[in-house]
């Protein structure tokens, strides 16, 4: 089987290696002077690297996944499966989807679900879109890990925005509060708790914190109010802080919204 990989970045280059190592007859482009993994097929042209392929991955960054697509667009032989693994939005997934089909080409909107380096292909992936399924048993076969959400583009990227929106705030909260405690003298205390705090969160936290907010709602907004006041009389920033206090104040006016799944 012939792939193509476009972008041969960390991702990209990750799973081009382990893609030729399972067997595959591996192509690819990529305009940056980046490395190219033993036993993959480096080419000039995007058009001549995707001539013959059976598989095309763009494991481009979103604001390239466009011009991706359309680099080689007119070169791509029909049922071509083109796999998107780009982090864009379900809109841009869809309209990726739309100009694949003019083309007749088969669509598959790729989440990764985890970082790449260490795990190349094997790393867990969801896939929606028309060539979810065909894409998902191609990989599969050659050692990845795809799971089937829908056969709509975007289905899967959104799942892992939806993710993301925790890990990545989550990540910030965490930085905002040590870069603060950092300032005020007690960073280690504060590390210690949160680790405690992260270590110890299951279902029934998660439950208790968010079920919790209607009826402490008027504390909690007092509180995060004085965090906020607290981080700016340190100098530093509290982007994180405010928005929390904002989110709270919005559901003290307008009610808690819906979301969490039943008991």
């Amino acid at each position: 089987m012939r792939i193509t990989v476009f972008g041969l970045g960390e991702a990209g280059s990750s799973i081009a290696a382990d893609l030729a190592a399972a067997g595959a007859d591996v192509h690819a482009y990529d305009p940056a002077d980046v490395a190219t993994p033993d036993s993959v097929a480096r080419h000039e042209s995007p058009k001549t690297a995707v001539k013959g392929a059976t598989l095309v991955i763009s494991a481009t960054a979103a604001k390239d996944a466009q011009r991706a697509i359309a680099q080689a667009w007119s070169e791509m032989k029909r049922g071509t499966i083109y796999a998107d693994l780009s982090t864009a939005p379900p809109g841009l997934k869809q309209d990726l989807a739309d100009t694949a089909a003019i083309r007749g080409l088969v669509f598959a909107d790729v989440a990764l679900m985890a970082p790449v380096p260490g795990k190349g292909l094997a790393t867990p992936a969801l896939a929606s879109g028309p060539g979810a399924t065909v894409y998902a048993e191609t990989i599969s076969a050659l050692g990845g890990k795809v799971e089937v959400v829908s056969h709509r583009p975007g289905d899967a990227v959104a799942r892992k925005l939806l993710r993301s929106v925790v890990t990545k705030g989550w990540t910030s909260v965490l930085i905002e509060s040590l870069q603060a405690a950092e300032v005020q003298g007690d960073v280690h205390w504060v590390w210690e708790h949160l680790v405690e705090l992260v270590s110890g969160a299951d279902e029934t936290l998660m439950r208790r914190l968010i079920t919790g907010t209607p009826q402490h709602i008027d504390r909690r907004v007092v509180e995060m109010e004085s965090a906020q006041a607290f981080l700016e009389s340190l100098g530093v920033p509290a982007t994180m802080t405010a928005a929390t206090a904002e989110s709270l104040r919005r559901i003290q006016d307008a009610g808690m919204p819906g979301g969490v799944p039943p008991a």
